[in-house]
């Protein structure tokens, strides 16, 4: 993998940061690359557990799937509190991209749901339950091993 240097410098971030980006962030996108060489880019719920990033999808199906059956290798882009500040044209953000490789998990997989279900239902710890064994059968889980990881800030 190519390691590029950032061109705005003053707006890296440390690994700290980058980490707190992803335990923060609502969603990110992961990118793949298809067997045709075309790109791929997919909004999608994620956790971060310091140290792999989990999602879930529906089971053996789908565009993403596929691409990842191709290569394993992908990044993940997520960006942390946006605010646009339109009488100084910038935006106000933290962003971390990752690149690492997925892999569909079967013995981390109820663990990453149980992630999945707190990060996004933390008021419904019984409803999470319910729906983890209602559609467990259904779904995969991957997880992101992460090769490298950078964030930017502009606050």
């Amino acid at each position: 993998m190519n390691d590029y240097e950032m061109r705005r410098k003053e707006r890296m971030a440390d690994l700290q940061t980058a980490e707190r980006i992803l335990e923060n962030a609502e969603y990110g996108v992961l990118s793949t690359v298809g067997s045709d060489g075309f790109p791929y880019g997919i909004p999608l719920n994620f956790v971060y557990d310091g140290k792999k990033i989990y999602f879930h999808c529906a089971k053996d199906a789908g565009h993403k799937q596929a691409n990842l059956d191709y290569s394993d290798k992908i990044c993940f882009t997520v960006v942390d509190n946006p605010q646009v500040i339109a009488k100084e044209l910038t935006t106000k953000y933290g962003s971390a991209v990752v690149f690492g490789t997925a892999e569909k998990t079967e013995s981390n997989k109820h663990y990453a749901l149980e992630l999945l279900a707190e990060k996004y239902a933390p008021d419904y710890p019984e409803k999470g339950k319910t729906e983890i064994e209602k559609f467990y059968n259904v779904t995969d889980i991957y997880e992101i091993s992460i090769i490298k990881i950078s964030a930017k800030v502009n606050r």
